[in-house]
């Protein structure tokens, strides 16, 4: 097999139901996923997300994001190239799987609240090879 096809993409959505609170969720990687590469996070409100959120992202208690780190800063714009629209994270090892996120929302002037949701993206491989990323 080559190394496009032993990607497994995975979507995990977090509601976000009220202003100004702070959601903690967890989900779990598919039990095939060796080695956790990329992720990348997305909303229905883009505008939202961008102004609003912050959050801390961690694989199996190790800390890929700290508290607090702002959405903006995993987003990508459509002038991004599909290719190129994860946050590559190395070669992690998926361990148990569990992906535990914190995320708070936050007002803002430029955005006013009204519910939305929060998309993380994994990129997950099966095997290691030697391919980049």
């Amino acid at each position: 097999m080559s190394y496009k096809h032993n990607i497994i993409k995975e979507r995990f959505d977090l509601k976000v139901t009220e202003p100004n609170q702070t959601f903690k969720v967890e989900f779990e990687l598919d039990k095939n996923a060796n080695f956790v590469i990329g992720l990348a996070i997305t909303s229905d409100r883009d505008d939202l997300l961008f102004y609003r959120g912050t959050q801390k992202i961690q694989l199996n208690d190790k800390e890929l994001f700290p508290e607090n780190f702002e959405s903006r800063l995993l987003m990508s714009g459509i002038n991004v190239s599909p290719n190129d629209r994860m946050i590559k994270v190395g070669t992690l090892d998926a361990g148990n799987g569990r992906l535990e996120i914190l995320f708070r929302d936050q007002e803002h002037t430029n955005a006013k609240f009204i519910p939305y949701r929060v998309s993380v993206y994994t990129f997950s491989i099966v095997e290691k090879t030697n391919d980049k990323c």
